[in-house]
């Protein structure tokens, strides 16, 4: 085979399967309207953080002290402080769903201040565990304020908290906004979307329809046929990989520390196998409804729940743990993140290229055979 037949195949291969996604307008929209649904969902409508929690708040007691250990809650956009009049209220607040904790002060608050050895009763509603964490953060740092205040007006004897004084800081997400760790991982998801579910359908769809075996007939090799079938695709995805970037930095202001040139480089390689996987599983079905499920469940679900996209594979059983290393999303999911976030870490970027060109190499053949024995 020489290499200007393989280029005049290619290219002609090339030029049908463009016109045929052009005239394909359910791909197009998948393709294109999906994923800025997907970012804008995503972004706006999927948060971690909490804001504006109700906070019913108890006070026994009516001393300057206690209204001023508690003086820290209505100064933070968190927590919108309810005050109540008894346990009882509060407790049926919180029952309801209405409040998200309980602050009591007891009726001695004064006098235990006095001796050194105040305390502020804080009760959370623990169904939701993430925001039960979060909410006794932002009431302990509210109400430590107040010690702290305290101590600079020199009043550092009973009731403070000392003279060790913690300095915290966050790194990479210092604002401590959940959507600068979601709209990174939507790059991953998306790159799925495209790649796996709209390529899951091609060689299906043309096996239903019957014009693949229009192909038997002609000189057409297997790889020209794959590779031909991806490169509009792989346009697509670049398409949607450039609109992720702009949202994340225009829409949602999510720093890019890295090096664009490493974030083109792995999307490219992860969209490649992604398309790849696609293909293989369009190959083996032969049917469109059977592919996209199968593709629905093989690749875009494993991209969202093992890949480290919500949950931290930290703290997942170790079964789970070993099954994500087998979702080459996992891989893309934590270099992506690294590169948005926290700067160009190299060996990172090729390691994680590395084990994209592994699986797409095992996909490139898987796929090719698949193909093989339909046209030789």
């Amino acid at each position: 085979m020489s290499n200007a037949a393989f280029k005049t195949r290619l290219i002609a291969l090339v030029r049908k399967e463009t016109r045929q996604m052009l005239r394909d307008r359910s791909n197009l929209l998948v393709g294109l309207i999906l994923p800025v649904v997907l970012i804008l969902l995503f972004g706006y409508g999927l948060s971690f953080d909490v804001k504006n929690a109700p906070i019913a708040v108890v006070m026994e007691s009516n001393s300057a002290a206690a209204r001023e250990a508690v003086s820290g809650l209505a100064g933070s956009r968190y927590l919108v402080p309810v005050e109540v009049t008894s346990m009882a209220e509060a407790d049926a607040l919180l029952r309801a769903g209405k409040a998200d904790a309980i602050v009591r002060v007891p009726i001695d608050f004064a006098e235990q201040q006095a001796r050194g050895n105040a305390q502020v009763q804080l009760i959370l509603n623990g169904i939701d565990s993430t925001t039960a964490t979060s909410l006794e953060a932002y009431i302990n740092g509210a109400i430590g304020t107040v010690a702290l205040r305290r101590m600079d007006r020199g009043k550092s004897g009973a009731g403070s908290t000392g003279s060790i004084v913690l300095a915290q800081r966050i790194w990479f997400n210092e604002a401590g906004i959940s959507t600068w760790y979601l709209v990174p991982g939507l790059v991953a998801l998306i790159m799925t979307l495209v790649g796996a579910f709209l390529t899951s359908m091609l060689i299906a769809r043309e096996w239903e329809r019957g014009t693949l075996e229009a192909l038997f007939v002609t000189p057409v090799r297997p790889l020209e046929l794959v590779l031909a079938k991806i490169a509009p695709y792989l346009l697509i995805g670049l398409l949607d990989l450039a609109m992720c970037i702009l949202a994340a930095r225009i829409l949602f202001q999510v720093p890019i520390r890295g090096s664009l040139l490493a974030i083109l480089i792995t999307s490219i390689a992860y969209l490649v196998v992604s398309l790849l996987m696609g293909l293989f599983i369009s190959g083996v079905t032969r049917n469109q409804f059977a592919a996209s499920q199968m593709a629905l469940l093989t690749s875009f679900m494993p991209a969202m729940m093992l890949s480290g996209f919500v949950f931290d594979l930290r703290n997942v059983p170790f079964a789970v743990k070993v099954a994500s290393q087998i979702v080459p999303a996992t891989h893309f999911m934590g270099v992506i993140k690294t590169l948005f976030l926290a700067g160009t870490d190299w060996a990172m970027v090729a390691k994680g290229c590395v084990i994209m060109l592994g699986y797409a190499l095992l996909l490139l053949a898987l796929t090719w055979r698949t193909v093989r024995k339909r046209l030789d």
